[in-house]
């Protein structure tokens, strides 16, 4: 018997009237415009999450232990408002848009890439009906290509959420939250990407990376929709 879980989150008033409209500019037609997509891609500047400098191929030249970490902008800008309402109000068919943002902005990568979406926690999943981060990493994968493949490797150990705590509170949670999937085996030759949506202390990124590592991998790379920096 399938289970059905009921979606207590609030539609934008818009698009009770429409099929959809723009975050950027209202716009009716579409939860993104093309012109507002292509403004956000034609004024991406990659920088480093970690350290906030200019980073235009990737690799930071101060964060030398962090892979190549390539970035979409500001959560204070438009793309924090996709984000907020691909989320929180559910508006799945931003996952295309946003897949296109990341597949505009992210170079090519040469041989086979693996896709490894951080995993969102199960309560989160049940209320949205979807899991957000899955979906965004599928569309990219479409986006680019017979050798690139979603691989759900890692999972949760543990459900904390980190919303609202403080940055000493979040390290704390990231270093036991994840852990491989059964029988995972990983490839030397494969570049893993790894791919959230909002990069705050960058802890759970970290401790992913960490895992990843941990278990084998040579090569890496981080890819973010956007940083949003702790008050």
């Amino acid at each position: 018997m399938p289970i059905i879980v009921k979606n207590t989150t609030i539609l934008n008033p818009l698009d009770l009237l429409a099929p959809h409209s723009c975050r950027g500019c209202g716009l009716i037609g579409k939860p993104l415009c093309d012109r507002c997509k292509k403004y956000i891609i034609t004024n991406h500047k990659n920088y480093c999450p970690n350290c906030k400098s200019k980073n235009p191929t990737g690799k930071c030249q101060k964060c030398k232990n962090l892979p190549p970490i390539f970035v979409v902008g500001e959560r204070s800008s438009l793309i924090g408002k996709l984000i907020h309402d691909y989320k929180y109000d559910s508006t799945r068919a931003l996952a295309l848009p946003l897949a296109e943002i990341l597949n505009q902005i992210f170079p090519e990568i040469p041989g086979n890439v693996s896709i490894v979406p951080l995993p969102t926690i199960s309560k989160h999943i049940r209320s949205r009906a979807f899991d957000h981060t899955l979906l965004l990493a599928k569309k990219l994968a479409k986006f680019r290509g017979k050798n690139y493949k979603v691989e759900k490797i890692l999972i949760r150990s543990k459900n904390t959420v980190q919303v609202g705590t403080n940055e000493k509170t979040r390290i704390a949670q990231a270093a036991s939250a994840y852990e491989l999937a059964k029988n995972t085996i990983l490839n030397p030759e494969t570049t893993y990407l790894l791919l959230d949506d909002v990069w705050t202390t960058g802890a759970s990124m970290k401790a992913a990376l960490k895992k990843l590592r941990k278990a084998g991998a040579l090569k890496t790379i981080i890819l973010i929709l956007a940083v949003n920096r702790l008050n």
